[in-house]
C-alpha cells in the first residue's frame, strides 16, 4: 500500500491517474478537501445545478467545469477529471453500466463536471478533535446509506438524500457536531443522531453504499448528509448518460479545509 499520508494532492492525483492507486481516498492527504464528482451533458447541466442549489446540504459545489473541458480551474488547476479519481461509475438511463479506473473514452465536448463537497474533507478535523472514523480503523470505506428524506426536485432531478454514518461515543457527539458545522462546503453538521429506522434505514449493518462498520457500546451512529445523494437522484431520475465518482473514490483538491471553514 503507498503511503500518502506526506505527499501533495497534486502527488497523489499523478499516481491514481496511473492507475497506481484505485482504494477510496479516505485518509489521504489530510487538511485537503475532496470532492465528489457528476458529469453529464449540458442538456441536463442547468437542471442540476439547480437541484444542488436547492438541496446544498448533499450537494454543496466547490466547482463547475467548463462545457467540454477536462481540467478545473480553481480546486484542482491541472487536474484531468477523466483520469485523476480513483474509480468512476458510468450509468446509462439510471442503471449503473460499469465502473472504470479511466473514463477518457467517454469524454464528449458537450460534457459538464460539477465538484461537490465530501465528508472525507472534514474526517481530518474530526480526528484532530480526538475522534476515532471506525471505517480508517477498519480499513474499510465509509458506510452510506438511501433515506427516507426526499430532496426538493429541480426539473428532471428527483430522490432521497443519501448519507454517510460514523459512530460517535456519546460523550463526543456535541464535539463532531461543533467540528463539522464549521465546515458547511462539505455537507456541515450532521442531518440525524440516533435511531437509524427514524430516516428510513432497516437495518445499519446492510449499507447501500460503501461497507458496515462495528458500531461499539457507548457509541451512537451519526449520519451527515452526503455527496452520493446525486447517484441516488440518477437512479430514480434515469437520465441517458453520467458519469460519476464510485462511492468512497473522490477527488482530492489542492484547497485546505480551512480555507472552506465560515
Amino acid at each position: 500500500m503507498i503511503n500518502t499520508e506526506n505527499m501533495t494532492p497534486a502527488q497523489v492525483r499523478e499516481l491514481i491517474g496511473k492507475g497506481e492507486i484505485t482504494t477510496p481516498t479516505s485518509g489521504m492527504c489530510p487538511g485537503y478537501a475532496q470532492a465528489n464528482l457528476v458529469i453529464l451533458p449540458r442538456e441536463l447541466a442547468y437542471d442540476f445545478l439547480l437541484f444542488a442549489q436547492r438541496n446544498p446540504k448533499p450537494c454543496p459545489i466547490l466547482e463547475v467545469s467548463d462545457v467540454g473541458s477536462r481540467t478545473l480551474k480553481k480546486i484542482a488547476p491541472g487536474a484531468d477529471i477523466y483520469t485523476d479519481i480513483p474509480k468512476y461509475r458510468v450509468y446509462e438511463n439510471g442503471a449503473l453500466t460499469g465502473e472504470y479506473t479511466d473514463v477518457s473514452q467517454f469524454w464528449r465536448d458537450d460534457l459538464v463536471s460539477f465538484l461537490i463537497g465530501c465528508s472525507f474533507s472534514f474526517e481530518s478535523e474530526l480526528i484532530e478533535a480526538g475522534i476515532e472514523m471506525r471505517h480508517n480503523t477498519m480499513g474499510c470505506n465509509v458506510p452510506m446509506y438511501i433515506t427516507n428524506i426526499p430532496c426538493e426536485e429541480a426539473g428532471v432531478f428527483h430522490g432521497n438524500m443519501v448519507v454517510s454514518m460514523r459512530p460517535i461515543p456519546y460523550e463526543q457527539v456535541v464535539k463532531a457536531v461543533t467540528v463539522t458545522a464549521a465546515i458547511p462546503s462539505v455537507h456541515g453538521a450532521p442531518v440525524h443522531i440516533g435511531d437509524p429506522a427514524v430516516i428510513g434505514i432497516k437495518d445499519i449493518m446492510k449499507t447501500d453504499f460503501g461497507d458496515p462498520v462495528e458500531i461499539k457500546e457507548g457509541e451512537v451512529p451519526v449520519f451527515w448528509a452526503c455527496g452520493v445523494t446525486p447517484q441516488s437522484a440518477v437512479m430514480a431520475s434515469k437520465p441517458p448518460f453520467v458519469i460519476t465518482h464510485a462511492p468512497g473514490h473522490m477527488l482530492i483538491t489542492d484547497v485546505k479545509n480551512v480555507e472552506l471553514k465560515g
